[in-house]
């Protein structure tokens, strides 16, 4: 733990360091950073077999849309957030910053397949932006379950030979090609949370 005030040391850490004047500039990754910085130890999830729903960042390349998926995955309800290879890494501090904290919340997997998460019981609901791959509106497809929400990168989309068991898309009428991917995710997560919070049939 570093800090640049005379505030008081919080409690929990082994080390406390103050820092000479400047010195926290030199040290930070951002112009103005806060008064204190920390060293901690990474906590990386395991792929629990089909708990909850998941959303995974397949190839996602932009710091900034793997924020935001985080963000809204994990204020959605989703168990985990699953990393293919190629995806930014989840602890770029551009990527935490866009996540508000929420990548401190939710369970990080990373370098994890596609097969990967089929094999821990997750049904893959795949997103694409065309009406091609038998595409459904996702207001249309069932949303409950053990599900895998795969966003794929941004620039090529998912490979249209992942093995995918579902794939959606959300409709719109303006003249753009398609949305962001972090807004998309961010619609297909809160979707999958309503559908889940709502009752099945009987009871």
């Amino acid at each position: 733990m570093y800090l640049d005030t005379d505030a008081r040391w919080p409690d929990g850490f082994d080390e406390v360091y103050r820092l000479g004047e400047s010195v926290m500039s030199r040290v930070a990754s951002t112009e103005t950073p806060q008064p204190i910085l920390a060293i901690v130890e990474r906590r990386l999830a395991t792929l629990a077999p089909g708990t909850g729903w998941v959303v995974v960042a397949d190839r996602i390349a932009d710091p900034g849309n793997l924020g935001t998926i985080i963000r809204s995955a994990e204020a959605a309800g989703a168990s985990r957030i699953v990393l293919t290879a190629g995806t930014v890494d989840a602890f770029n501090p551009k990527v935490i910053r866009a996540s508000a904290g929420a990548v401190f919340h939710v369970g990080i997997v990373e370098d994890a397949t596609l097969e990967d998460v089929r094999e821990g019981g997750y049904r893959l609901i795949g997103t694409t932006s065309h009406g091609g791959l038998r595409a459904q509106d996702y207001r249309q497809v069932d949303l409950r379950g053990a599900i895998a929400l795969v966003l794929g990168n941004e620039a090529h989309g998912l490979e249209s030979t992942a093995p995918i068991d579902e794939w959606v898309t959300i409709p719109h009428s303006g003249r753009s090609e398609s949305l962001n991917v972090a807004m998309a995710g961010t619609i297909l997560s809160f979707a999958i949370a309503t559908q889940h919070e709502a009752p099945t049939a009987g009871e």
